[in-house]
C-alpha cells in the first residue's frame, strides 16, 4: 500500500507541476523575447533620433557608440544604398520599412527591428538593430532549470508526506493481520490496538470482538465435551461394580482391567478438551505405541490374529502428548479389528523419521479401503468413521501427515509421520 500510495502521489503531482510549470516556462520565454526586442527597439531609436540632426561622419560614430553601449549590432540604410554600421543584407522587411512603416521580421538566426526615419537631408533612413537567438533566449535555459528543480523538489515532497502518511495506516494494518495470523495459530489471548485511521480503528475493534466471541464459544465446548465424557463415568462405575460381581476372578480380572483402560481414555478425553492450548506437546512414541500394542495384544489373540510387530528399541521424541498419539494407534487398531475378518493378519512398524520424529505404519491383509470411505464420518462397518481424522489431525498438528495405500498383502497399510518437537 505505501508503494501504491507514493505512486498515486507521484501522479497527481506530476500533473498538477505540468499544469502549472509547462505554462510558466513557456511564459518566461515570451516574456524574455519580448524584453530582447523592446531593448533592441530603444537602441534603434536611439539612433533614429539622431539621424535628423547629424551627418553621415557623425552618424557613424553614433552608430558604433550606441551598438557598443547597446550590445546589439547596429545598421543604418540610406536611401541611395549606402549602409551605416554593420553590414547587412537589405531584406523584404528593410525595403518595406523604407517606404516610411516601422517593423520587427523574423530573420534566420534572429529577429530584425527596423525604425523608419524621415531626415530632412538624407530622406527616409532605416535603423536595423539585430537581435540574436541568442539573445532572444537569454536566462531563459536557467529559469527552466529552476523550474525543474523546483518541480522535482516537490514532487519529491509529495511523495515524502504520501510515505508517513502510508506508514501510518499501513502500520496499523499490518499489526491487525499479525492479531489474526496469532489468532489463527490458536492464541485466543491476542488483541489489537485500535490505532490509525477511524476506519482501521473499527476493524480492530471488531477483531476483537471476533476473538472474544470465538473463545468463549470454545470455553462452552470444552465445558460441554468435558461435561459429557464425565457423564460416562456412571455407566463406568455400574460395569466396575458388575466384573467384581462375577464368580470367575480370572474374568472379572480381565473386564475389571478393561474398565480401568476405559475410565483412563475417558479421564484423558476430560483433560483435553480443558485444556485452552496444546501445552506440553511431546511423548516417546516407542514407548506409547508398545504400550497399546500390548493392550490390543489380547484382542488379537482371542481372534487368531498374527501380529507382526517391529519396534525401535531407542526413544522416540514426537510433538505429540502422549494421550492424543495414545488415541492415534487405537484409531489405527480399532480400524484393523473393525474392518477386517477375524484371523486376519496385521502389523505394526514404528521407525525414525528422515528429519526426526517417528513414522508409524499398520498394515493389514484384510479387504482394504474404499477410497468413499477416506472422507471423514464415513465408515463402512456401523463405526463413527472418524478414525483416520483423528490419525490425520493428530499427524498434521506435530507438522507431519497420513498416507493410505494398499499394502503387501493386498489388504491396507495406513503410514503416519509425526514431526518431532520443537527445540527449546
Amino acid at each position: 500500500m505505501r508503494r501504491w500510495l507514493a505512486l498515486v502521489m507521484a501522479a497527481t503531482t506530476s500533473l498538477v507541476l505540468v499544469a502549472l510549470l509547462v505554462p510558466m516556462a513557456l511564459l518566461i520565454g515570451t516574456v524574455a523575447e519580448n524584453a530582447a526586442v523592446d531593448r533592441a527597439t530603444d537602441t534603434a531609436e536611439s539612433v533614429a533620433a539622431a539621424v535628423g540632426t547629424l551627418s553621415a561622419g557623425d552618424l557613424t560614430l553614433t552608430v558604433e557608440q550606441v551598438a557598443a553601449s547597446g550590445g546589439y549590432p547596429l545598421t543604418v540604410f540610406l536611401p541611395g544604398g549606402e549602409t551605416i554600421g554593420q553590414a547587412a543584407p537589405r531584406s523584404d522587411a528593410v525595403r518595406l520599412a523604407a517606404l516610411g512603416r516601422s517593423v520587427t521580421a523574423r530573420v534566420p538566426g534572429g529577429v530584425e527591428v527596423l525604425v523608419s526615419v524621415q531626415s530632412p537631408t538624407l530622406g527616409t533612413v532605416v535603423v536595423r538593430a539585430f537581435v540574436s537567438d541568442a539573445d532572444l533566449g537569454r536566462g531563459v535555459r536557467e529559469a527552466w532549470a529552476g523550474l525543474l528543480i523546483l518541480g522535482l523538489a516537490l514532487t519529491g515532497l509529495g511523495i515524502a508526506v504520501a510515505d508517513r502518511l502510508a506508514r501510518t495506516v499501513t502500520a496499523s494494518i499490518t499489526a491487525l493481520a499479525g492479531v489474526s495470523h496469532r489468532l489463527a495459530g490458536g492464541d485466543l489471548t491476542a488483541r489489537a490496538v485500535p490505532e490509525g485511521p477511524p476506519e482501521v480503528r473499527s476493524v480492530a475493534s471488531a477483531l476483537n470482538h471476533l476473538a472474544g466471541r470465538i473463545d468463549d464459544l470454545l470455553a462452552a465446548e470444552r465445558e460441554s465435551v468435558a461435561d459429557l465424557s464425565h457423564r460416562l463415568r456412571t455407566p463406568l462405575t455400574g460395569l466396575r461394580l458388575t466384573a467384581e460381581a462375577l464368580s470367575d476372578p480370572a474374568e472379572a480380572a480381565q473386564i475389571g482391567a478393561r474398565v480401568d483402560e476405559l475410565e483412563r481414555a475417558v479421564t484423558s478425553i476430560i483433560d483435553t478438551a480443558r485444556q485452552r492450548s496444546p501445552v506440553g506437546r511431546s511423548c516417546d512414541a516407542a514407548s506409547v505405541v508398545a504400550d497399546r500394542v500390548r493392550f490390543w495384544s489380547v484382542l488379537a489373540e482371542d481372534q487368531d490374529r498374527t501380529m507382526d510387530l517391529d519396534l525401535p528399541g531407542e526413544e522416540l521424541p514426537v510433538a505429540v502428548s502422549a494421550g492424543e498419539l495414545a488415541a492415534c494407534v487405537d484409531a489405527l487398531l480399532g480400524n484393523v479389528f473393525a474392518h477386517t475378518p477375524e484371523g486376519t493378519p496385521f502389523g505394526v512398524r514404528l521407525t525414525p523419521g528422515a528429519g526426526g520424529g517417528a513414522v508409524l505404519a499398520v498394515t493389514d491383509a484384510g479387504p482394504g479401503f474404499d477410497a468413499g470411505l477416506l472422507d471423514r464420518g464415513s465408515s463402512g462397518g456401523g463405526s463413527t468413521g472418524l478414525g483416520l481424522d483423528i490419525a490425520r489431525r493428530t499427524a498434521e498438528s506435530s507438522g507431519g501427515s497420513l498416507d493410505v495405500r494398499a499394502s503387501g498383502e493386498g489388504g491396507a497399510r495406513v503410514e503416519v509421520a509425526f514431526g518431532p518437537p520443537a527445540r527449546s
